[in-house]
């Protein structure tokens, strides 16, 4: 019986392995293969010169709470004025006239003196105390405890975080003592912003739709097909083999050549932000997890599109006329979970799930996002307290295109790992629904 057993697996082996090999062969000697993984490359490239182009950029660090000016023209800026005590709109008082006398400052050290200090993340429903006055205008000797505690917290000279911290978007407020946080290093934040936003644009859009959906879209779509309309599928079904098989070990050449092509252009992007991105170091490691989420995110993604999109070539001679509509929902899909991540509709896509993979890996590689994300909405613009109207260069669209898993309360593991589930018996659906199909269909 186990002799039986054997012979049977090592039947199915050579099967798949025939079929398998005559569709990548068929792929790698098609010009049409060749045009479609070039063109891709072409995408991720200009997305990744893009990046660069972004990362060699100046950014400008700037006064915001106007400390580095001086008002009153007696040669000390109003940051150095304030810590001891004298009048900034008065030349007739300054530390100068102190005993003993202070040198005036230069301008630029009060351009970025008192950047932000968050340093944990509050759980849901929380109020945590997360800022510091880090150049002493806040905590000076002459001000008042009332003064010093303007935010009424019974903590003096802090910021404080008011959840949920897991609802941004819902309640989720910043209050500042005066003079605490007021002028954060620019520049820093906002390389380190678009550093992330890159990252999660060219792997959301880039890899998991552009790729994800185009190349099946060109490489799937007639995988049956073109071989029912040439007839050369009679030669595959010569053999003893079931339809629903060569309809899965045909997907199987087709991710043989879309899975490897994923992974390199993975490896030259993540190569290339690593080199690249903002980094004590020469290289960037910490965005590795990040990557690997894309790649199998975007792995996934092509897999329920191939099954999907060789269903619709298999059900109609013109197939690809089904898949165009398809694909212009799932942008719509796209766009709607990075603007409302949390909406029902996304559940009844594929990029919707996919794209929950890669937001998943972001909380779980970057844990301090949603701080990041709200340090540069709250501070960016002045007016010397602390509270602040505009943003950093980089913070909008890191909040555009970071999504918190819309699944729930779910953990980003868990919501990792449904989404996993969900595309896998989506492919396997396919499968069978594509197969069921197949087996009903005349041989031309």
């Amino acid at each position: 019986m186990a002799e039986k057993t054997n012979t049977i697996f090592r039947a199915l082996d050579r099967k798949a392995a025939a079929v398998t090999e005559f569709t990548m062969r068929q792929y790698r000697t098609k010009l049409s293969t060749w045009v479609v993984l070039i063109v891709g490359f072409l995408v991720i490239s200009i997305l990744l010169l893009f990046y660069v182009d972004g990362m060699q950029q100046g950014y400008e660090s700037i006064d915001n709470d106007g400390d580095s000016a001086d008002w009153d023209g007696d040669g000390y800026p109003t940051g150095q004025e304030r810590v001891y005590g004298t009048d900034p709109y008065s030349a007739d008082s300054h530390p100068g006239l102190l005993v003993p006398p202070v040198e005036p400052d230069p301008p630029e050290k009060w351009i970025d003196e008192d950047d932000f200090d968050w340093n944990s993340t509050p759980g849901a429903g929380q109020t945590i105390s997360v800022g510091y006055d880090d150049d002493g205008d806040c905590n000076r000797e002459d001000r008042t405890d009332s003064q010093k505690d303007s935010n009424d917290n019974n903590i003096p000279c802090d910021v404080v975080l008011q959840g949920p911290i897991e609802l941004v978007s819902e309640g989720f407020t910043v209050e500042a003592d005066n003079f605490v946080d007021e002028d954060p290093d620019d520049a820093a934040y906002a390389k380190e912003a678009i550093h992330r936003a890159s990252i999660l644009a060219i792997g959301k859009l880039g890899f998991v739709f552009i790729i994800g959906i185009f190349v099946p879209l060109f490489l799937a779509t007639g995988l049956i097909r073109d071989e029912m309309s040439s007839g050369t599928m009679h030669y595959m079904l010569s053999k003893p083999i079931a339809r629903t098989e060569v309809f899965l070990y045909r997907i199987l050449g087709y991710l043989g050549i879309v899975w490897p092509y994923l992974a390199i252009l993975v490896f030259i992007s993540a190569i290339v932000t690593g080199l690249a991105g903002p980094s004590d170091s020469f290289f960037r490691f910490s965005d590795f997890g990040i990557w690997l989420s894309v790649l199998f995110a975007a792995m996934l993604a092509t897999l329920v599109y191939g099954m999907l999109f060789c269903f619709f070539g298999v059900l109609w001679r013109y197939g690809v006329i089904l898949a165009i509509p398809f694909a212009a929902w799932e942008l719509g899909m796209a766009l709607l979970s990075m603007g409302v991540p949390e909406s029902s509709i996304l559940r009844f896509s594929v990029i919707g799930w996919s794209l929950t993979i890669i937001d998943s890996a972001a909380m779980l590689v970057w844990p301090d996002l949603d701080i990041f994300i709200q340090m540069g909405l709250w501070g960016g613009g002045g007016d010397g307290t602390g509270l602040f109207g505009s943003s950093i260069e980089g913070a909008v669209p890191l909040n555009y295109f970071s999504s918190k898993p819309g699944l729930g309360n779910f953990s980003p593991f868990v919501s990792m790992l449904i989404s996993t589930i969900v595309l896998l018996v989506q492919a396997a659906a396919l499968w069978l629904v594509g197969g069921l199909i197949f087996k009903g269909k005349e041989i031309e």
